[in-house]
């Protein structure tokens, strides 16, 4: 790889429903059949083929179904009560503009819609879509290069995957233990999804801004590599002071690249940084740390933050407590599993991070060990819990018992700390400064450059 390649495009799914309304702005072509479409649309299903109808006309058409704009520089479409924030406490249904072309899949009786668009000009929206267009340039630079990386890397992987590469079973169950993780194999019709499970892309209906253009222009290609491959660049949004290994996360590979890193420029004095020893990871949740992502930092969140991120505000620690009624109900709730009333909550194994990977959970009726990260953040919230990184302090004050989860962090911990990168900008460290602390001893790399004509315009 060597910056000669051209720029791919990619199929971002961006939702599933039994009917999809949708408008094309501007005039686009119907790949099989050749016909001009414009105008607002609905598309359901009849006899197991697509039919589409603007109110006036109706047409059936096999499955896929792929609308490619006849300029489309100038063209785009609208995708009608698209959900984001899927099973977050942010939940909610926008319309969503997008640049591209428009496929629309028939499988099972349900219709799924699949934006095909170039890297560069998807990177352009999830810049904006996974931060805000009016963050710093440095860290606009940082995660256009790791939402890159990380794109190009599960491309990479899906291809193994299909030519015989090593599978894992992300789902092992036995009468004492039930371990799963949740990645993006899961998808078989597209290569990402648009929502958190990979990477936010929401077209261009946050308002991008010249300055995430340039910073995707002046990264164009550029990825972070280790070892011949491009590196699987994960990122959320705070560590909570250290960050975590990837196979304590998903699946058992060891990816040097990401460490377990203070997110400070020195290790902060007076805590033990192990915190894969329970005494320690109490210290350290129940502490106040230096750390890049310790922040309340008012002025800089609103730039990084988009607006339903800004409606959680403990990033760096956090608190939740359950009456006992209430934990015994919400597990058996989640999970699925009767474990009568809930006596104790036992973290068995901790990260770097502190984030726990073994829970065990123990009832009245049965005791069950669950992990990983986000099974037991699944498990113990309406949504998702903050992170895995929390104590647990049984309370009981004469009338009822009550479990305290006090916390550190929001989201898996693994690779770039997206507060903790914004704070770097702030205080002036370069994008490769930015992302040579988050992945260590990765190296930078051109997988392709722009166009001549793109150059030349710039």
């Amino acid at each position: 790889m060597t910056g000669k390649g051209q720029v791919p495009e990619i199929q971002v799914g961006i939702f599933s429903a039994k009917e999809i309304g949708f408008t094309l702005n501007g005039v686009f072509i119907d790949k099989a059949s050749g016909r001009k479409l414009s105008g607002k649309w609905n598309a359901t299903v009849k006899d197991q083929r697509i039919v589409i109808s603007d109110g006036v006309q109706e047409f059936t058409a096999d499955s896929p179904l792929d609308m490619i704009p006849s300029d489309p520089t100038v063209s785009s479409l609208v995708l009608h009560g698209v959900t984001i924030g899927i099973d977050f406490h942010w939940q909610r249904k926008e319309d969503q503009v997008f640049r591209g072309s428009l496929r629309i899949l028939l499988k099972n009786d349900e219709l799924t819609a699949i934006n095909i668009v170039s890297v560069e000009d998807y990177l352009i929206s999830v810049i904006s879509s996974e931060m805000k267009a009016t963050s710093s340039e440095e860290l606009l630079k940082a995660h256009a290069v790791t939402s890159r990386s990380w794109l190009l890397a599960q491309l990479a992987k899906t291809v193994s995957l299909r030519t015989g590469g090593k599978k894992y079973n992300s789902f092992t169950r036995s009468d004492d233990e039930i371990i799963k993780w949740y990645d993006r194999e899961d998808h078989d019709d597209f290569d990402v999804c648009a929502d958190d499970h990979c990477q936010r892309y929401q077209g261009i209906t946050r308002a991008s801004s010249p300055v995430v253009v340039k910073a995707v222009n002046e990264t164009f290609g550029e990825v972070l590599m280790y070892d011949g491959e491009v590196c699987d660049t994960r990122y959320y949004k705070c560590c909570g002071g250290i960050t975590e290994l990837f196979e304590n996360t998903w699946e058992p590979v060891v990816h040097p690249y990401l460490q377990g890193i203070t997110d400070s420029p020195e290790i902060p004095e007076g805590f033990g940084t192990d915190l894969t020893i329970e005494k320690n990871a109490r210290e350290w949740i129940l502490g106040n740390p230096v750390a890049f992502c310790n922040t309340s930092d008012k002025k800089v969140l609103s730039q990084v933050l988009n607006d339903y991120d800004q409606e959680t505000n403990d990033f760096f620690r956090w608190k939740v407590v359950y009456s006992q009624d209430e934990l015994s109900s919400l597990v058996r709730e989640r999970t699925g599993i009767d474990f009568g009333t809930i006596e104790a909550l036992i973290p068995l194994r901790r990260g770097t991070s502190g984030r726990i990977s073994r829970l065990r959970i123990e009832g009245s009726k049965r005791s069950l060990t669950i992990g990983k990260e986000l099974e037991i953040r699944k498990s113990l919230s309406k949504s998702h819990l903050y992170s895995s990184c929390f104590v647990v302090d049984r309370e009981d004050d004469g009338n009822e018992i009550s479990f305290v989860l006090r916390g550190a962090g929001w989201g898996h911990g693994v690779g770039l700390c997206q507060i903790g990168a914004a704070m770097m900008g702030e205080k002036g460290y370069s994008y490769r400064d930015i992302l040579s602390h988050y992945f260590r001893d990765a190296a930078f790399e051109k997988l392709y450059f722009p166009p001549s004509d793109k150059i030349k315009n710039e």
